[in-house]
């Protein structure tokens, strides 16, 4: 090898020694730019976390507060009666007979021709659907003398209000309004669309009784009815005896058998309610 060679050969090993393919080393200026920048990063995660987290946490109170609102939404209010213009003047001049059968409200001409048992919970949505489509035409019926209707309001779902026990006074309440002769407007009223929510706050005593008075009973009897409970044992007496009645047991869609509300039987016989003129066939097939 010449010595031009050696020469060349010794000036590309330098090149490669301090070339491009050497790892390169961060000056200083270099290091911190690099460690302010992942701090900025740093910080800019910390933000947007502590963001999300408030997010989430005024979604939390927010639902929270819609919650409350809505489970208290019977608290501090009246009553407001169903359809005021009529429910007081049809009330006070119906031809109809209403009294108190032990645990049992009947309204009706004893002549009817058809009874029917209605099983319901001022606390059932459902029973609200079937007053709601069905209620009119009861009326009617029981208006004309044709029908007569045991109501029997019980305490189903006595559990299922915050705090517990709305079924149970809105029936004591509904027999002391049997009393009184405003069971009709009372139950209308119970089942219109202020109608507390399962799992929420019911109508307290105080408020049942408010109701009656804004219903015209005037005797103070009522309001002592409704807010010492007088008639508690007669309707968990009729609730016990309704659900050991084996005529009323019915199949469920999950297989299970049991009562439920709201049923409505006649003759011992429980009445299927699917068609739309179910009562009105059962008073033409009772001629």
């Amino acid at each position: 090898m010449g010595g031009a060679e050696r020469n060349a050969r010794k000036k590309r090993q330098q090149a490669q020694g301090t070339g491009q393919n050497t790892p390169r080393r961060n000056t200083p200026g270099q290091n911190t730019a690099v460690a302010a920048a992942r701090k900025s990063a740093d910080r800019k995660r910390i933000v947007v976390g502590v963001g999300v987290v408030v997010v989430l946490a005024i979604a939390v109170v927010g639902g929270l507060l819609i919650y409350n609102n809505q489970k208290n939404a019977t608290e501090g209010k009246d009553i407001q009666v169903a359809n005021p213009e009529t429910t007081q003047q049809s009330t006070a001049s119906a031809d109809y007979p209403v009294r108190r059968d032990g645990g049992i409200v009947v309204v009706g001409s004893d002549e009817a021709k058809v009874t029917l048992d209605v099983y319901e919970d001022f606390l059932c949505p459902a029973c609200r659907q079937f007053e709601e489509t069905f209620g009119p035409d009861i009326e009617e019926h029981v208006a004309d003398g044709t029908v007569q209707v045991r109501y029997h309001m019980l305490p189903m779902l006595n559990d299922r209000s915050d705090p517990p026990g709305y079924s149970m006074d809105s029936a004591n309440a509904g027999l002391c309004a049997a009393d009184a002769g405003r069971f009709p407007a009372f139950h209308k009223t119970l089942f219109s669309d202020q109608q507390p929510e399962e799992g929420s706050r019911g109508w307290d005593r105080q408020q049942l009784a408010k109701l009656g008075i804004d219903l015209g009973i005037t005797d103070d009897d009522f309001t002592t009815c409704v807010t010492s409970g007088k008639y508690e044992d007669l309707v968990q007496k009729n609730f016990d005896e309704v659900k050991a009645a084996p005529y009323l047991q019915q199949e469920f869609p999950d297989g299970a058998k049991g009562f439920g509300t709201p049923t409505i039987a006649s003759g011992e016989k429980v009445v299927d309610t699917a068609k739309a003129d179910w009562l009105d066939q059962l008073v033409k097939s009772a001629d």
